[in-house]
């Protein structure tokens, strides 16, 4: 398994109505497939992040979503950017992502984190916790889903979680792969050493050197070759062949965010803030970008989501093009 180039689709807010939604989602993953990328993902919420919109827009569940693409796709690998932990028992979780596996021909990846948009847990009934209790939750439920995976029966007793003699059946593989997903230097970056075969940091561009250094000590903590655990960086992507247009995309996600909390950081103030993970202008600019803010610090790949212009036609072509020279 490797993602170098990534497609995340966190946005559904561009269709007219819940009809045309997800022939949209379809497009969409077709084009990243077409265009190079190694992987599509879709989140696991059930409404809108803050930084993307507001609670009541459009947002699918994940795995119905991925099981869906598995039919309609034919090599790009599937996978959520990230579960919530919270959200599935973790027996349950290994048998779904399995399940994904097995309806996809072995495309299937388990992206996870311990979960933290208390909002959904509040709405939908789930035990939101305190930080602490979140991430031994996720080190509890990698203990049960790591071995299910690979084709083991665990029994385990813990404080959260307990199983006896774990079936999970049918697998059509023993090394589907674990992916972790954020910017937790302790925690986090602790359970990717561990347990992950892939880990998507979360973070500013700028703190991008510390991240990786960070993870080579806990993967020495844990007596891991940090060369063995592939790392990828999540970038919010505005490509257009007219650098002008795309950073006018950028202006209207800017004013839309900032319309939402007239209280709140202005749009400039948010331009300095969210501009340290945006990436926005024409192919040239683009790579450039990615090439200095991301992968000269020793960065393996890049998750794009692409939440102004990805779903329009040819957009996805054009940042494969630009991309993926960079990361294969």
């Amino acid at each position: 398994m490797s993602i170098r180039l990534g497609y995340q689709m966190p946005n559904f807010s561009h269709a007219t109505s819940p009809r045309e939604l997800f022939p949209s989602v379809i497009a969409q993953a077709r084009a990243a497939e077409a265009a190079g990328f190694d992987a599509a993902f879709v989140m696991d919420h059930f409404y809108q992040l803050p930084v993307l919109g507001a609670p009541e827009e459009p947002m699918l569940e994940a795995y119905t979503a991925l099981g869906a693409l598995a039919t309609a796709t034919e090599r790009i690998q599937l996978s959520t950017l990230v579960t919530g932990n919270t959200y599935r028992n973790p027996a349950m979780l290994a048998k779904t992502v399995t399940t994904l596996d097995v309806v996809s021909g072995g495309r299937a990846v388990l992206g996870i984190g311990a979960g933290w948009f208390e909002l959904e847990h509040i709405g939908y009934g789930y035990e939101f916790g305190t930080f602490t209790e979140r991430f031994q939750r996720l080190d509890e439920a990698l203990q049960i889903i790591q071995p299910m995976l690979r084709g083991q029966r665990p029994t385990f007793d813990g404080k959260w979680y307990h199983t006896r003699e774990a079936l999970n059946e049918p697998r059509i593989r023993d090394d589907l792969p674990i992916m972790l997903g954020g910017g937790g230097e302790k925690k986090t970056f602790a359970l990717a050493a561990r347990f992950a075969d892939h880990l998507n940091i979360i973070c500013d561009a700028p703190e991008l050197p510390g991240k990786i250094e960070a993870l080579r000590q806990r993967c020495a903590e844990a007596g891991r070759d940090p060369a063995t655990l592939e790392t990828s960086f999540l970038a919010f992507l505005i490509v257009d062949e007219d650098g002008d247009r795309a950073r006018a995309l950028q202006d209207d996600l800017l004013r839309k965010q900032a319309a939402q909390d007239p209280s709140g950081p202005s749009v400039e103030e948010l331009r300095e803030a969210l501009g340290r993970r945006q990436f926005v202008g024409d192919p040239d600019d683009v790579a450039d970008q990615i090439q200095r803010r991301v992968l000269d610090h020793g960065v393996d790949g890049v998750i794009v989501n692409m939440v102004a212009n990805g779903h329009e036609p040819g957009v996805l072509e054009l940042a494969g093009k630009t991309l993926s020279p960079l990361v294969h």
